[in-house]
C-alpha cells in the first residue's frame, strides 16, 4: 500500500517495544498497522499531556497493561515515542517526561526542516 505512512521510531522505543511479551508484541504491531493507514487502534486514548495530538495505545494482557505512546497527526510518518509496561493507575511522570521529551525533539526537527 503506498498510502501507508512510514513509522519512525524515537530514542529506546522499538527496542522497549521488542522487549514486551510476544502477545502484547505482536497485538501492538498489528495496532501500528491499523495507524499507518489512517485507522484508530482498538482500545486508544488522546494524551495531549505530552504534546498536541499524543495518543496511547491500551494493551491488556495477562502479563500486564503496556502502552504504546505515538504520534501520527503529521504527513509524513507515525511516530512512536514511547513503548513501556505500566505498573501504577496512572503514567508514572517518568514515562511521560520521556515521551514529552521525543515529542519536543519531533517539533524542533520539523521547524529545522522548514
Amino acid at each position: 500500500m503506498s498510502d501507508e505512512k512510514e513509522i519512525r521510531w524515537l530514542g529506546s522505543a522499538y527496542d522497549d517495544l521488542l522487549a514486551f511479551p510476544d502477545e502484547p508484541r505482536r497485538y501492538a504491531g498489528f495496532q501500528l498497522g491499523k495507524v499507518q493507514v489512517g485507522l484508530d487502534p482498538d482500545d486508544w486514548k488522546p494524551f495531549d499531556d505530552v504534546g498536541a495530538g499524543t495518543k496511547e495505545i491500551r494493551i491488556r494482557e495477562t502479563s500486564g497493561i503496556y502502552r504504546v505512546m505515538y504520534i501520527a497527526k503529521f504527513e509524513e510518518a507515525v511516530y512512536v515515542l514511547h513503548c513501556f509496561q505500566k505498573k501504577t493507575q496512572a503514567a508514572s511522570k517518568q514515562d511521560k517526561g520521556i515521551a514529552e521529551a521525543r515529542y519536543r525533539a519531533v517539533v524542533n526537527a520539523r521547524k529545522a526542516q522548514k
